[in-house]
């Protein structure tokens, strides 16, 4: 793809000493939708594009440093994502400027500068908070769903010879593990036309370094016919070599999903671990009422998965 040259993704690259905003790169978002059919007037879903920032900070006019966590939220909307890298360096380039004479109005130049930046290249308003310290009790979108691995006892498939008797062997993405639909009553309170289920172990690889991604994905469907969960599983599992970037994996399944269920509802979201110093975790729903309230809400730190 053409923007692959102008990336600082897999390059060496000097990391600038003070505030360098020219090193932020934007990426477009339609090379990767037009891929899997996904179109921009007829776009099935909302969604945003959470991110942590662990390694955030600046420095006092005094010298005293100030360093925190700077969480960033912006609309799925946007033409194009910022390359991770580029925002890596662009962070690190305030780690030796000054800033304010007081720690709050350093916080204060820190967060517009930062949020006008974001926003200008990104061409939508991008929303930001920096967090010197964490609240004693974090909330979480997502304690009610059932994690796959656990509920489908996988570990304990195996016959007499203690022989495992399901097998993951796919590891590129392969919808069709998804055709496979649940006919079976689940005993969980749940209604039997809606899935809420997670998984921690989703994996895939960076399209331009090939370096692994780690984290967890959560998915709420409801629709007349839902997929097995262990071949839901199975499909999870089978991204593990896939090469994309992170809001590309989840709009991907969000996009198999619902061209084979055809939900009244799906939010599918992606919470990837933290690489080099970053996380990102994208958010997508056909229905903007059931996106998680608190993850994509830049005033609230949200708990972590156990990995992030």
């Amino acid at each position: 793809m053409e923007y692959k040259t102008n990336l600082l993704l897999g390059k060496q690259v000097e990391y600038p000493q003070m505030y360098t905003k020219e090193v932020l790169t934007a990426i477009p978002r339609s090379a990767n939708r037009k891929v899997y059919g996904i179109e921009e007037e007829n776009r099935l879903f909302v969604g945003w594009d959470c991110w942590h920032a662990y390694e955030a900070g600046f420095i006092l006019e005094s010298g005293l440093p100030v360093c925190g966590v700077l969480k960033i939220v912006y609309s799925a909307d946007s033409p194009s994502i910022v390359e991770s890298k580029s925002l890596k360096l662009y962070l690190g380039s305030f780690n030796m400027t000054r800033l304010g004479s007081r720690i709050e109005e350093g916080i204060r130049l820190f967060e517009t500068t930062v949020a006008t930046d974001l926003s200008a290249l990104l061409e939508t308003t991008v929303r930001l908070r920096f967090y010197q310290s964490q609240p004693d009790t974090l909330p979480f979108d997502f304690k009610d769903y059932q994690i796959l691995e656990t509920s489908c006892n996988v570990a304990d498939h195996v016959n007499k010879a203690n022989q495992a008797t399901v097998i993951f062997s796919v590891y590129n993405e392969h919808p069709a593990f998804l055709q496979e639909n649940d006919n079976t009553v689940q005993h969980t309170g749940i209604p039997a036309h809606q899935l809420k289920v997670g998984s921690h172990l989703l994996r895939s690889n960076c399209k331009i370094t090939n370096q692994p991604d780690w984290g967890s994905i959560f998915i709420h469907l409801e629709a007349n016919t839902l997929p097995a969960r262990l071949s839901l599983l199975k499909y999870i599992v089978s991204l593990r070599a896939e090469n994309h970037f992170h809001e590309e994996i989840c709009e991907m399944v969000f996009k198999r999903l619902s061209d084979l269920f055809s939900p009244t509802l799906l939010t599918v979201s992606c919470l990837y671990t933290r690489r080099g110093g970053i996380d990102i975790c994208p958010i997508r729903s056909n229905k903007a009422e059931f996106l998680p309230a608190y993850i994509i809400n830049e005033n609230i730190l949200t708990e972590r998965t156990f990995r992030q």
